[in-house]
């Protein structure tokens, strides 16, 4: 009896250690279980993540790519910009100036036509001032003359025999100054023309004409300081052109030119140089027979002879 009670406690002892290790054995097929389940969805997640962070870079990188693009375009456009700006500036700053320019040439035209229309009224009052402003005095020891200012540099033209035999030359102008001009550039004793230098501020000069448009008839002024009186213009007309031997045109006019008028500028409705001032015939008979280097040889012969002064200098 006794030995099969033992016999009944060892048969629940096994069946309890067999429940025991079913039990165990089915706990621990169930958590392998969810290993491997748990594991597969950490690596489902891992792939997923991997494949989302594979998309977010690709997705940066074509916004890079787009934003690098866009931001040379828009730097492009901005260069055009500047490009295109700067061009429309200088195109606006070109065409200011050409108005400018157009409207100093129209005023500058008018003003002549303006002068011409009192000239031809004879009225030489819009351009006595102007004249007289570039017309000098010419004084030697030995006599005195006129002269013209042709250069803002000092360069004056008169004749030849004006200076002859001087030792002192000096220069008034028409407010008074005094210069020396003692510096004799050069002369031409052929054409009667000579070229004097003088040292002084704010010059006004006069331009030389084209003699070969005058005409018979066309109104002229003689200006000059004769008999050192003061400066004064005379006025009167072409009366002939006349061709010395020595090839120099003359300007043959009416205009009383009186001593101290030798070597003064015979000027036209622009005022403008179209003679030189040369002699009259004061013979018994012949009134109103005054004669002036044209123009254009007296600028031919100035011109040269400031240009060989001026090589010399250098």
């Amino acid at each position: 009896m006794h030995q099969k009670k033992i016999q009944n406690i060892i048969i629940i002892v096994l069946a309890a250690a067999l429940l025991t290790a079913s039990v165990v054995f089915y706990f621990n097929y169930q958590l392998n279980l969810v290993k491997l389940d748990y594991a597969a969805k950490i690596s489902d997640l891992n792939k997923q993540t991997a494949e989302n962070f594979q998309a977010v870079k690709n997705i940066l990188g074509v916004l890079n790519s787009s934003l690098s693009s866009q931001i040379g375009t828009v730097d492009a456009g901005l260069q055009n910009f500047k490009i295109k700006n700067q061009q429309e500036i200088n195109t606006l700053s070109s065409l200011i100036d050409q108005i400018e320019q157009q409207s100093n040439i129209k005023l500058t035209e008018l003003k002549n036509e303006l002068k011409d229309v009192q000239i031809k009224s004879a009225d030489f009052s819009a351009i006595v001032d102007d004249v007289l402003q570039s017309v000098v005095s010419v004084k030697t020891n030995v006599g005195q003359g006129s002269g013209a200012i042709i250069s803002t540099k000092g360069y004056i033209v008169t004749n030849v025999h004006v200076i002859n035999g001087a030792s002192t030359i000096s220069a008034v102008t028409y407010s008074g100054n005094t210069y020396d001009a003692n510096t004799v550039a050069g002369y031409d004793s052929n054409a009667d023309i000579a070229v004097l230098k003088i040292d002084a501020p704010g010059l006004k000069s006069l331009s030389f004409g084209n003699s070969d448009s005058l005409k018979v008839g066309e109104k002229v002024i003689a200006a000059g300081n004769p008999a050192g009186l003061g400066f004064t213009v005379t006025e009167g007309i072409v009366s002939a052109f006349r061709t010395a031997e020595n090839g120099i045109q003359y300007i043959q006019t009416d205009v009383p030119i009186n001593p101290g008028n030798s070597g003064g500028p015979l000027i036209n409705a622009r005022g403008e140089i179209v003679g030189i001032n040369n002699f009259k015939v004061s013979s018994t008979g012949f009134e109103g027979l005054g004669f002036a280097i044209s123009s254009n040889n007296a600028r031919n012969v100035a011109n040269k002879i400031i240009s060989d002064y001026e090589a010399k200098q250098k």
